[in-house]
């Protein structure tokens, strides 16, 4: 089996086969549990000092903190795999006057 290597900025790699999700770190669980795996040795900071936009989960239970967006990152991944860049949906809410 290949593993499907992407750039996730400054110079680092990530296996995108080891990855269970890719998240935001704005919510206070991912909070929580980005210091759960800081105290448990557990956690891999490749922002190279920049602020961590995403919070990337793996198979191993260690946690990535990457400086770009998740979008940013999923769209890359499906660059590389020949498929069209993923997008917002549009809303389905629409204003009332």
């Amino acid at each position: 089996m290949v593993a499907e290597l992407i750039h996730i900025g400054f110079g680092n790699i990530l296996a995108m086969d080891r990855v269970i999700a890719i998240a935001s770190p704005n919510s206070a669980p991912t909070k929580r549990t980005i210091q759960e795996r800081k105290n448990k040795g557990l956690l891999i900071d490749m922002t190279s000092g920049r602020r961590t936009k995403a919070v990337i989960f793996t198979d191993s239970g260690h946690i990535i903190l990457a400086a770009l967006a998740p979008e940013t990152i999923a769209g890359r991944l499906q660059v590389s795999r020949g498929g069209s860049v993923l997008r917002p949906e549009p809303s389905d809410e629409k204003d009332e006057p």
